[in-house]
């Protein structure tokens, strides 16, 4: 390319492109690249743009204190009642984008708070509950009853539960204060955990827990999984071959659930608890149960210890720790 270009000075373009075989596309792009010969003219900005004192000016209103938080449509319309026009609201939309992409959410407001993860962890009966309200269908359509369900969930055990007209913060308080004398609660020992229901939330259940000395604490908004026992055990109940589509009248859900926590409580093997009950956990059975099954594994060990493979069986065992949002850095192993 050097050379068609030292030749070109003396036959012209044409010419040396010829005799030299090289495409005068190609000569020319790189004698353009390489001379500078056709300077790029600067863009002129279109004749109806703003000026650049009027788009600072646009800029400065947006960032201002009165309109930060506010779209550029809120910004234009106030504006525009105000006897003002600076631009149209696309244009607003184009400086905001040209001044770092600044299109995002402005409003404040909008923001979601950042509420801390619950980490609860219960290593016995009575440290840690879980309380939820659910609807039952009543006999017509939008009819409900309201069942109150406490769970404890270390021991899976329903402590209290109650079905009602209506969901009511004093019939909770009411409710909660009873269960928590009936399993001979002391200030300091429990934590009840809820999501952020109206019930769960009100003045009423607040002011009891802190006089009996119990701590509170709830989910976080839009987050389904920081109450899971509540919810598993919703599922269970509704899941449960017996269970009808709808209830005649309060009477019969009371009924239904006297029969099912019954069962729940004393009959259900829970997978989470070692296939025990949650009656033999919460009530303190759960390690002599363990040695009992280890006793007929081990009789069943030596009457045939080939159909076991040379190895001695042990029982599930009861978790150490149950947690809600157990940290990643925890070092507790969920078995002995």
């Amino acid at each position: 390319m050097k050379a068609a270009t030292e030749l070109s000075h003396d036959v012209g373009k044409r010419a040396a492109c010829k005799a030299l075989g090289v495409p005068r596309a190609t000569f020319y792009r790189h004698f353009d690249k390489g001379q500078n010969t056709r300077a790029k003219k600067a863009r002129p900005d279109p004749p109806l743009s703003l000026k650049p004192i009027e788009r600072q000016n646009v800029i400065d209103i947006l960032n201002s204190e009165k309109f930060q938080d506010k779209a550029p449509y809120e910004v234009y319309a106030t504006l525009l009642d105000e006897g003002t026009y600076h631009c149209s609201i696309r244009t607003m939309y184009r400086i905001l984008k040209a001044k770092n992409g600044d299109v995002k959410e402005r409003r404040r407001g909008h923001q979601r708070n950042h509420y801390q993860k619950p980490e609860l962890l219960a290593t016995s009966p009575n440290q840690v509950w879980s309380w939820d309200i659910t609807k039952l269908k009543g006999p017509v359509k939008w009819t409900y009853f309201y069942l109150y369900v406490i769970l404890d969930i270390f021991s899976r055990y329903v402590v209290g539960w109650l079905v009602s007209h209506r969901e009511q913060d004093a019939l909770a308080k009411r409710f909660i204060e009873e269960t928590s004398i009936k399993q001979g609660i002391v200030p300091g020992q429990l934590t009840v955990h809820a999501d952020r229901g109206s019930s769960m939330k009100s003045k009423a259940v607040a002011y009891l827990l802190g006089d009996l000395g119990i701590t509170k604490t709830h989910s976080r908004p839009h987050v389904s999984n920081d109450n899971p026992y509540s919810e598993a055990h919703f599922k269970t109940l509704k899941y449960c071959p017996e269970f009808p589509d709808r209830f005649g009248c309060i009477q019969d859900a009371r009924e239904f659930c006297r029969s099912f926590f019954n069962w729940y409580n004393k009959e259900h093997r829970h997978s989470g608890i070692a296939l025990m009950t949650p009656e033999q956990v919460h009530y303190g059975k759960a390690r002599s149960i363990f040695d009992f099954r280890a006793r007929v594994l081990k009789q069943a060990f030596l009457k045939n210890p080939k159909r076991f493979k040379g190895k001695l069986p042990n029982p599930l065992s009861l978790p150490k720790a149950v947690w809600i949002n157990k940290p990643l850095t925890d070092c507790l192993v969920s078995n002995p």
